[in-house]
């Protein structure tokens, strides 16, 4: 293959409409040979972003960071401005991924500055439609419609209809999330024109967008028609979007009243789920589950399935911010610039809720600290504190209102000490401080969070913690396991004996 050819079978995997992971994979893979065989680093650099956005949407974040952030190295030390471009919009998809919008859109940016005129027109669609993703997701809508609309033109002028129909289905849905139907409606009607007009039906994504726009609108039989036979066989890579769209059906169809449809269309969407483990989807379905058992007047079974769609959540939310601490210790492991590195590093440290120092940093920290006081002869408090009753307010009130008081606990803990603090996980808090005070410094915080005007946020239940707390002998050799441990077992002592309350001695 000559290096015009091999650029140009580039251009074309770059510019990808297909969801087939697998040919493009073996295609990049491919190219990348090629392109060492020919010596062309830079065409051999873009096969393996290819190859890493690949494996990207099939989820190992953190093996296609490495190479995004490698390829980017590369590029800003040989001033590549076409590949810096393409890693640039590569990372803004990964920061994507992770969550961290600040960053997704700060190389969105930079991924559209940086791109050529001369890019082929289905790239800077792309790049556009990352950079409106970027902005909608920002909170920034009016600027996302501009990106947009730029997009859309790009379309049009190349006569790329596939790619003029993401470009609308993802306006559809933006003015869907900002709350404007009728704006939303008009969009999908351009949808229906679009469609018309190169001869295929909606994709089931598109599909859904409409009937969540229709819902909206309050015309729920249209919804149904919208999804009728959705789930029927869908091409393998549209499984995830069948799944949504039969989760949205069942919704469409509880509005109708036509409740025993609503169960087939759940039942259909739990069973793709569960033959392809889509966690994301079987969580919301758990939720329309419960509205579902409301309506039909069983409300022990809607209450049932409502605590399981609460637990599952917080499986899934435990499980997304392992992932994404794996990924940013993946991108860690190659980050050149100090700076990132330590923002990064300081990230994978912090709980991203109440933003105290996690279970990782006292890992790091505690040994450290007890060897520092054993060295100079001083005493080290270790207390662990747990909120009383809080399944209570989590279960009577809401998750919201419970992690507004896991919140405000650790702002209270926060001002309180001259050590470190650390949420532990769920509603367990570390405290580490000078052993000097041990018990009136424990009281004082004890006070200081029960005497908090709690009431505009749990309204009648109160908020109060149990406290079991160990102290360190000057010169002593203690091993941070058996801290935890002993400080663990008083803690359960002070729950065993009423709750609010301190135990700081065995």
């Amino acid at each position: 293959m000559t290096v015009r050819c091999l650029a140009a079978d580039l251009d074309e995997l770059e510019n990808h409409a297909g969801q087939d992971v697998d040919t493009i994979l073996a295609r990049a893979t491919a190219a990348a040979e090629a392109a060492d065989r020919a010596g062309d680093v830079v065409l051999g650099h873009r096969a393996r972003l290819v190859q890493a956005d690949m494996r990207q949407r099939d989820g190992q974040v953190g093996p296609a960071a490495r190479v995004f952030l490698d390829t980017h190295r590369w590029a800003e030390q040989h001033d590549c401005r076409p590949l810096l471009a393409r890693t640039h919009y590569h990372l803004a998809l990964t920061h994507h991924y992770l969550g961290d919008r600040a960053a997704s859109l700060e190389h969105a940016l930079c991924s559209v500055e940086l791109l050529d005129e001369t890019a082929p027109a289905g790239i800077r669609v792309l790049h556009l439609l990352r950079l409106a993703n970027s902005l909608a997701e920002a909170g920034s809508a009016e600027a996302a419609r501009e990106r947009y609309r730029q997009a859309e033109r790009i379309a049009v002028d190349s006569g790329d209809a596939a790619r003029r129909m993401t470009v609308l289905n993802n306006l559809a849905y933006l003015e869907l999330e900002t709350g404007d139907t009728e704006v939303a409606w008009a969009v999908v009607e351009r949808m229906h024109a679009a469609a018309g007009a190169i001869g295929r039906d909606f994709l089931i994504v598109e599909r859904d967008t409409i009937a969540n726009v229709q819902i909206s609108l309050g015309r729920f039989a249209d919804a149904e028609r919208t999804l009728r036979d959705v789930c029927d066989a869908p091409p393998w890579f549209e499984v995830h979007d069948a799944a949504d769209a039969a989760l949205t059906l069942a919704v469409a169809q509880r509005h109708l009243g036509a409740l025993d449809r609503a169960r087939d269309s759940l039942d259909r969407c739990r069973r793709l789920c569960e033959e392809n483990e889509l966690a994301g989807v079987r969580v919301r379905a758990l939720a329309e589950q419960a509205e579902l058992d409301a309506a039909s007047g069983d409300f022990r079974a809607a209450f049932e399935h409502y605590k399981q769609f609460h637990a599952a959540g917080e499986e899934q939310r435990s499980s997304q911010q392992e992932a994404r601490a794996r990924a940013r210790q993946a991108m860690l492991e190659t980050a050149e610039a100090r700076r990132d590195a330590e923002r990064y590093r300081e990230q994978a440290r912090r709980d991203p809720l109440t933003g105290l120092y996690n279970r990782r940093y006292v890992d790091e920290r505690l040994p450290q600290a007890l060897a520092e006081a054993a060295a100079a002869g001083a005493h080290l408090t270790v207390a662990l504190l747990d909120l009383d009753h809080f399944k209570r307010i989590n279960d009577t009130l809401s998750h919201d209102v419970g992690d507004q008081v896991l919140v405000t606990v650790a702002a209270l803990l926060a001002a309180e000490s001259d050590g470190f603090v650390a949420r532990m996980g769920g509603e367990e808090f570390l405290v580490v401080f000078p052993a000097a005070g041990t018990a009136e410094r424990l009281e004082a915080i004890r006070r200081r969070i029960k005497a908090y005007p709690w009431a505009p946020i749990t309204g009648d239940l109160p908020v109060t913690v149990s406290v079991g707390a160990v102290s360190t002998v000057p010169g002593g050799d203690h091993d941070q396991a058996a801290l935890l441990a002993e400080a663990d077992r008083r803690l359960y002592a002070a729950k065993h004996a009423g709750r609010d309350r301190i135990v700081a001695a065995a």
